[in-house]
């Protein structure tokens, strides 16, 4: 995106009347956010009357922005605190995603692989039903009501044994837990969490054994699904999602199968089936459906209409557009897939004006960047997504299990260690409790790099409250894990997106984007269908 500056030339700062702000150029108009999420746009010449205390009570745009306390006379401190707390409420949370790779074997060769597969030979890399439930008793442990545990690989199903074995093992031991705390609470117990030890070690921050809402997803290609799998998943709640790049031509370009094989059939075969069997249960298709990613890579460029249009015809509400990563094998083939950020951002906007123009006409899809990124603006409530958050998640929101027991803070490290570097290793599960993993100095090291407000260029960035640093990735391209903004990609990427929502909301003259933003960032569950 062209950098642009906001010239503010003899402008005399009133700062006694003023209240904390970030600022920026959007347009012909001047963003103003704090770190509740608020926002409001001025032209320039109303900015340069804030800024100098020149703006009288009776101006239009006076009320709101005391409101917002950006202008200080009148503004609620108190209130203004209590939206940052509920806005970073994350913090007294422990991780909720919890990623497992149960196997590096996988069945396809995709062009930029981000998980460096093994061969569907190597067995040895699939992990054991030991390891699994070691797995589920570390998990177990956050502090977290509510845990997420993630199916990937390699390709998981072609392990559905230790899939299974994890559902029901977790089910299993969340009612013990609840059993023992109902039991302790009934008995008066003076200090349950504490004195849980040594059968579940808890220890600051970690929950010692409330019981927790539980959900599985499994993150498959679909090419190893069988009706058996299928039926189980569907049996058993298991949230479904799948990578599909676009039309036929592109997405088995992309995503290599063996030969003779039609990839894109099979993953479009599969989610009809999930999508007629909900159907069939009576089950709210808005809530009830298989996910799907999109990797963009070269060739998915000039097809942006084709897949938004595939989407939308295979009933699949959510389309998360998402570039190549440095991980896996995308870094050996980037000749031949990559692109620059500004190409992809390219496609991205096309993409995205194109899925705003089907809204208006009744058409029910959403893009999964976008929604990140307006629920932090729209409502008071931040989305808590591990990837787009200060500080990140990274071992705090989400935590990663190899095959092996290895434990990471995220699965961007867990990547990176099947390249070769165990830089985030945060241990194994032989000899860490969540309480080890929480305090390792490597998730304090994460925690700092991914802090934008001490981190220069992002602590005075308009789009702060809005968005997120991965030290991970920042790694990854520079050896370094504060990275160096703005040249990163990915802080192109995020202030981009965010600056095209900006401008869409700013040009909405009859409020009609206004409404289809504000529904993109209603979340339902799937509770709500029962």
């Amino acid at each position: 995106m062209e950098q642009q500056t906001l010239r503010v030339n003899a402008l005399r700062v009133a700062a006694e009347k003023l209240g904390f702000f970030r600022f920026g150029r959007l347009g012909d108009k001047v963003v103003l956010t704090n770190d509740a999420g608020d926002w409001h746009l001025l032209s320039a010449h109303d900015f340069a009357a804030f800024v100098e205390g020149r703006m009288e009570p009776e101006h239009p745009e006076y009320a709101a922005l005391v409101q917002k306390c950006f202008v200080r006379d009148g503004a609620d401190l108190d209130g203004l605190a209590e939206r940052i707390g509920r806005k970073k409420r994350f913090l007294g949370v422990g991780p909720h995603l919890v990623v497992v790779i149960t196997t590096l074997r996988c069945n396809q060769s995709c062009c930029y692989c981000h998980a460096s597969r093994a061969d569907m030979s190597c067995v040895e890399t699939d992990m054991t039903i030991e390891t699994a439930e070691k797995v589920v008793n570390h998990a177990l442990q956050s502090n977290s009501s509510y845990v997420n545990f993630e199916f990937q690989g390699g390709e998981p199903t072609v392990n559905i044994d230790v899939v299974r074995h994890i559902v029901d093992y977790a089910r299993e031991k969340n009612k013990e837990i609840r059993g023992r705390r109902a039991t302790e609470a009934d008995s008066k117990h003076r200090f349950p969490v504490l004195e849980s030890r040594p059968t579940e070690p808890v220890g600051p921050g970690v929950n010692g054994g409330i019981g927790k809402t539980i959900d599985f997803s499994l993150v498959t290609n679909m090419t190893a699904m069988t009706t058996e799998i299928a039926d189980w998943l569907i049996a058993n709640d298991i949230y479904v999602c799948t990578s599909l790049d676009g039309p036929q031509e592109v997405h088995n370009w992309n995503r290599g199968w063996k030969k003779d094989s039609n990839a894109y059939e099979a993953v479009v075969h599969w989610i009809k089936y999930f999508r007629d069997r909900y159907i069939s249960m009576g089950r709210d298709p808005e809530l009830w459906h298989v996910d799907a990613l999109l990797t963009t890579t070269r060739k998915t460029l000039e097809h942006f209409k084709e897949v938004v249009d595939l989407y939308v015809s295979l009933g699949i509400r959510n389309l998360h557009l998402r570039p190549l990563n440095p991980f896996g094998f995308a870094e050996k083939s980037w000749r031949r897939v990559g692109y620059t950020m500004e190409e992809f951002l390219d496609f991205y906007a096309r993409a995205l004006d194109y899925i705003i123009e089907l809204n208006k006409q009744g058409v029910q899809i959403i893009e999964g960047n976008a929604t990140v990124f307006l629920t932090k603006m729209l409502t008071p409530d931040d989305p808590n997504y591990v990837d787009i958050r200060s500080p990140c998640g990274a071992g705090t929101g989400q935590v990663a299990y190899g095959y092996d027991g290895k434990i990471y803070p995220c699965d961007e490290a867990r990547m990176l260690a099947a390249m070769g570097d165990e830089m985030f290793n945060l241990g194994h599960l032989d000899s860490s409790t969540m309480v080890d993993t929480l305090q390792h100095p490597t998730i304090k090291t994460l925690m700092l790099a991914s802090l934008q407000d001490g981190l220069p260029g992002c602590d005075t960035c308009w789009n702060l409250p809005f968005c997120g640093v991965c030290p991970v990735y920042n790694y990854r391209v520079g050896g370094d894990v504060f990275g160096q903004r703005p040249q990163s990609a990915q802080c192109k990427q995020y202030l981009a997106i965010a600056h095209l929502l900006m401008e869409h909301l700013a040009n909405d003259e009859d409020g009609q984007v206004a409404q289809i933003f504000s529904r993109w960032t209603v979340r339902r569950t799937r509770d709500e269908d029962s």
